[in-house]
């Protein structure tokens, strides 16, 4: 199968020759160690090296996606962000300073260079969109400590910042998706709403105050003809059965050490209702592992959560201090053949061995 016809049939719980493998989006600085590892010049090539089958192209990463005649970023309050000892509207209480903050207008943004990319991506599968983080775009409005109190004392001020903000994304999406019908796959947008431990806040106040637009831009997405990613890091079993009933595709990036979001109970609760993106430990494994132990892992965690599995780092930006021959490893494990009766091997001279067919590692 293709890269594109992999991925598509892997959300869409359909067979596929294996699972899929995204490397993520590793830390500015880790790409010259990648490039000097595997002996790559370019992001591109590194990826095909490692047979990665996705490619994450959001128009909001565009320094010109957004051109304000004033000047201001999205959800910018002032020109000098020097002088701003605490968030815009942490002291808001009424309605008016809500309506005089100077809010993005979608009239100001441009596609250009995020479409061109679209384009000549080739044979992969698209995940783009607006990253669409509006929860934490109002955490830098109110302050995260504002926001939860003011979820109690100011609800309405909570909702009118959250339907500003989500209005924008909103248009902006429409605007977007149809000048790039054709060339994306997947709506893949972003909001972390949990801790190690559980969600930041109740799941009556993330059903209040979150679920109605998340509907919306999960919607959205589907009646544009997208599959629905969503990204969140942190504990958030708890919704994610409320996440798949508003109709989300595929759940990344499975904070493995959070609570409750291990491999095993991901699989016990969901596994056949939702594609999963990640899974693969970053807290500890990559870092501190051997590659022998990133290999059964991976293994693991395909045995579990696979067919409808693509196999990822579990937080998608990969720092400097994760050993280069790990994620050789993760890559090499995680794009093997499906199969019911293969066994593991060691690995030997940067090859794999698996059923005594050898699987070549990336190096050349």
């Amino acid at each position: 199968m293709k890269h594109r016809e992999r991925i598509q049939a892997i959300i869409s719980g359909k067979a596929a020759d294996r699972c899929g493998f995204w490397l993520g989006n590793p830390h500015e600085d880790t790409w010259p160690l990648l490039h000097r590892h595997f002996g790559t010049r370019s992001e591109e090539q590194l990826r095909q090296k490692l047979n990665d089958d996705m490619r994450w192209i959001c128009p909001q990463f565009y320094a010109d996606s957004y051109q304000d005649p004033r000047g201001l970023d999205l959800f910018d309050a002032s020109l000098d962000r020097k002088k701003h000892l605490k968030p815009p509207l942490a002291e808001c209480t009424d309605m008016a300073e809500i309506n005089d903050f100077p809010w993005p207008d979608s009239k100001h943004l441009n596609f250009d260079a995020c479409i061109r990319d679209l384009e000549k991506a080739g044979d992969v599968y698209r995940m783009s969109g607006f990253w669409t983080c509006f929860y934490h775009n109002i955490m830098d409005l109110l302050g995260m400590e504002e926001y939860l109190v003011k979820m109690h004392t100011h609800p309405q001020i909570v909702e009118a910042v959250t339907d500003r903000i989500c209005q924008f994304y909103y248009e902006a999406n429409e605007l977007f998706f149809a000048r790039s019908k054709g060339l994306v796959d997947g709506f893949f947008f972003g909001n972390d709403f949990g801790t190690q431990l559980n969600l930041i806040f109740s799941p009556e106040h993330f059903q209040r105050f979150i679920m109605p637009w998340f509907k919306q831009f999960t919607a959205q997405g589907h009646r544009h003809g997208l599959q629905v990613i969503l990204h969140s890091c942190g504990s958030i079993f708890d919704v994610i059965e409320e996440l798949i009933e508003a109709g989300v595709d595929c759940l990344h990036p499975l904070q493995a050490k959070a609570a409750n979001m291990d491999a095993e109970t991901l699989a016990a609760h969901f596994r056949g209702r939702i594609t999963f993106l990640g899974g693969i430990d970053t807290q500890d494994l990559l870092t501190n592992g051997t590659p022998e132990q990133v290999r059964r892992d991976v293994h693991r965690v395909r045995t579990l959560l696979g067919p409808q599995l693509i196999v990822s780092p579990s937080h998608e930006a990969i720092l400097p201090n994760v050993p280069l021959g790990n994620i050789e490893v993760m890559a090499s494990e995680a794009i093997v053949a499906n199969t019911s009766k293969r066994r593991l091997l060691p690995i030997k001279d940067n090859t794999m061995i698996v059923n005594k067919t050898s699987v070549s590692i990336l190096k050349t």
